[in-house]
């Protein structure tokens, strides 16, 4: 993996500091940025968003198969995804990969290493990605400033803490079907709050990935993905998905029951 680019921690309202290790320099503000309302506080006062513009001090480029850290890094930073998906990842002691979740633009990734100051997965990115680099020290200096900032933070563990319980939910109470259906409504649900398609989208990850996370086989996965289509459910082209009956998608879950 790259080396992690080093910051300057302090920073001071008003100046603009640069990253070392040649970084490209941060080019647009967050309060110009198209995805700001899922990465940053609402209501924000205009110096509020001028000290936050002292927070992200570079975009960083993660080719797709790179790493934006792998498990027992040192904890540096929060990344907001800005561009592109990624995957976080387990490996197993005999090399196996447990997928643990997808993130996409707009959602936050290295939170996992706050607790330990150490990164306990792979964050690994599924196309050509970027991020927005937020080195934590600013993070927790600027949320004693602004408290609306660490109140979202702590609103952004709090729904990983809920994702984690819903993802061992899904793996321990429900079938197969029940599992691919939930996966694809919440990605769509997620699509929606971007403000992009709900039933038309292309599948960043593999069926293996999917079947990794889902606690299914890949050969389980693929089957369901033929018989929902079959079922008028999907239309299914290689990666590229459509949605053609969400109710019906939804159906599939009550009907297990």
């Amino acid at each position: 993996m790259q080396a992690v680019v080093e910051f300057v921690r302090t920073a001071q309202p008003g100046r603009t500091q640069k990253p070392v290790c040649g970084a490209r320099k941060f080019e647009m503000t967050c309060a110009g940025c198209n995805l700001r309302e899922l990465c940053l506080p609402e209501d924000l006062s205009a110096s509020e968003m001028q000290r936050m513009e002292n927070l992200v001090y570079a975009r960083r480029k993660v080719k797709r198969g790179e790493s934006l850290f792998r498990a027992g890094d040192k904890f540096s930073a929060v990344y907001a995804i800005r561009v592109g998906f990624f995957k976080t990842a387990l490996l197993h002691n005999d090399g196996r990969e447990q997928v643990t979740g997808f993130q996409m633009p707009g959602e936050l990734l290295g939170l996992d290493g706050i607790g330990s100051g150490m990164h306990s997965s792979n964050a690994v990115a599924l196309e050509d990605c970027e991020v927005c680099v937020l080195p934590f020290a600013l993070i927790e200096d600027i949320g004693r400033e602004i408290p609306a900032l660490q109140r979202h933070l702590h609103g952004v563990l709090s729904r990983e803490i809920v994702r984690d319980h819903g993802v061992m939910m899904l793996l321990g109470s429900m079938r197969a079907e029940e599992r691919l259906a939930v996966f694809l409504l919440n990605l769509s649900k997620r699509f929606i709050r971007r403000g992009w398609s709900a039933s038309d989208f292309n599948l960043r990850m593999t069926r293996e990935e999917i079947g990794s996370y889902l606690g299914l086989k890949l050969e389980t996965v693929s089957r369901l993905f033929s018989r929902f289509q079959l079922e008028g459910l999907l239309e299914v082209r290689q990666k590229h998905v459509r949605i053609a009956d969400i109710a019906g998608l939804e159906k599939v879950l009550s009907l297990q029951h």
